[in-house]
């Protein structure tokens, strides 16, 4: 690594940049970098001075090694670490998380979600479709299969995509406009997460997004934060979303929804599926 640009590129993250680059550090520098690996999460909010003084270097050191990996100074060094947790990467702090603070912020994004959207809308939308697919990606694809359980006890023809193994295209060749298509997407989507929505678009079909992003865009838009103060994402909020969408569908159609509550019941009790 010669000059202010790590090997990694710009758009590497800081710890792809260390160790891209860690071979040509001077050992005073090697001493801080491991010190900024190891206190990621804590970088957000330290200052060079701080820095320096945790891993036993000078400032100056410190100063360089900012360059040295591409950076100006620790101010963008901070934002960096901070825009990393905003994009969803898991950033560990050795410091335990406060429960408190952890439940305070799960309320801020229950609200932010709940308060958002008129669950009537949506629920009337999915209710009256021929077929609702549900589509899920990555982190989404859990809650993707949650909602769409949730949805099948309320009413018939849910599906899942993609299957387990498989590629999305087949399940998406035919839409028409007597079909809903759910998606759910969070930060760290697919690149092609954009292109299923578009295609969707083109179609016929009606779409309702569950999402975190303020950018995307389909015929009904749930937007549910999905941040959190510990080192990973919290669904929480999209868990309650789905809660309340799939009563909102079972209370558009009640009495279809009854029914098919009560078949189901009949079943489970034929199988011996469930605990008595």
């Amino acid at each position: 690594m010669t000059g202010g640009a790590p090997s990694g590129g710009a758009g590497a993250s800081l710890v792809d940049r260390i160790h891209d680059g860690y071979r040509d550090l001077s050992p005073q520098e090697q001493r801080a970098a491991d010190f900024m690996r190891d206190h990621l999460a804590d970088l957000a909010v330290y200052n060079a001075t701080e820095v320096a003084r945790l891993s036993g270097v000078s400032k100056a050191t410190v100063s360089r090694l900012y360059r040295r990996l591409g950076f100006d100074g620790a101010g963008q060094v901070r934002d960096h670490v901070r825009a990393l947790r905003a994009t969803g990467t898991p950033i560990a702090s050795e410091s335990p998380t406060s429960f408190a603070a952890h439940v305070d912020h799960e309320l801020l994004n229950l609200r932010a979600a709940l308060g958002g959207f008129d669950p009537s809308v949506a629920g009337a939308l999915i209710a009256g479709a021929r077929r609702v697919i549900v589509v899920g990606f990555r982190n989404g694809y859990p809650m993707a299969l949650h909602l769409r359980q949730q949805l099948a006890q309320a009413r018939d023809a849910v599906e899942l995509a993609p299957l387990p193994g498989q590629s999305i295209g087949e399940e998406l060749a035919a839409l028409d406009a007597r079909d809903v298509v759910v998606l759910l997407g969070f930060r760290r989507r697919p690149e092609n997460f954009a292109r299923v929505l578009d295609l969707v678009a083109a179609s016929e079909a009606r779409s309702v997004l569950i999402t975190d992003s303020a950018t995307l865009d389909a015929d009904v838009v749930i937007r549910c934060p999905v941040d959190s103060v510990t080192a990973f994402d919290s669904y929480s909020a999209v868990a309650s979303v789905i809660t309340v969408l799939a009563s909102a569908v079972l209370a558009a159609k009640l009495r279809d929804g009854r029914e098919r509550i009560a078949k189901i019941g009949s079943v489970y009790r034929q199988l011996g599926e469930l605990e008595s």
